[in-house]
């Protein structure tokens, strides 16, 4: 089940979304490398924690050497991580581009694949807000919990018709 949580969109600049209100994934936690090879031990596996983490930090090294070498990285089922470009603005020809003036800078793209596709999430997700839950505990108060806006991949202007970084929805 995944969980999310309604936030009303204060962007003026976005007129077709403001004072609208639209789901937001909730992330009731964060894990590290450490956290994930313990994880796959338990999953009966013949390598140790220890074997695993070392393998899954030489595999981020070599993930991050091989995006930042222009070079999309495949992990099949999960994701094809790779360089994004974000723009200040658009430039009126080829002669008057320069970056300092046009790009505002890099960030990691990770486009799920396979098993993880967008199509394949939509069909096996099941949603529910968290408010649902907090108040059959009782409670009436936001979790605090992170949004899930870490990982550079939501840009907050989902049902805005964009997917740029630009027209952020100011939540």
């Amino acid at each position: 089940m995944l969980l999310f949580k309604l936030v009303k969109c204060t962007n003026s600049l976005i007129k077709k979304a403001f004072g609208k209100f639209y789901a937001r994934p909730v992330v009731t936690h964060t894990i590290g490398i450490a956290e994930l090879a313990e994880h796959m031990a338990s999953h009966n596996t013949p390598f140790s924690a220890g074997t695993i983490r070392g393998i899954l930090t030489d595999m981020v090294v070599c993930v991050r050497e091989l995006v930042m070498q222009n070079v999309a990285v495949k992990i099949e089922n999960l994701a094809i991580f790779s360089i994004g470009i974000r723009p200040k603005k658009g430039a009126d020809s080829e002669e008057e581009f320069s970056v300092a003036n046009h790009i505002d800078g890099v960030r990691l793209r990770a486009r799920a694949t396979g098993k993880f596709s967008n199509n394949q999430l939509d069909l096996e997700a099941t949603l529910k807000n968290v408010k649902e839950l907090t108040k059959k505990k009782g409670k009436t108060s936001d979790t605090g919990s992170d949004t899930g806006s870490d990982t550079g991949s939501d840009t907050g202007n989902q049902g805005a018709g964009s997917d740029t970084d630009s027209g952020q929805m100011g939540l």
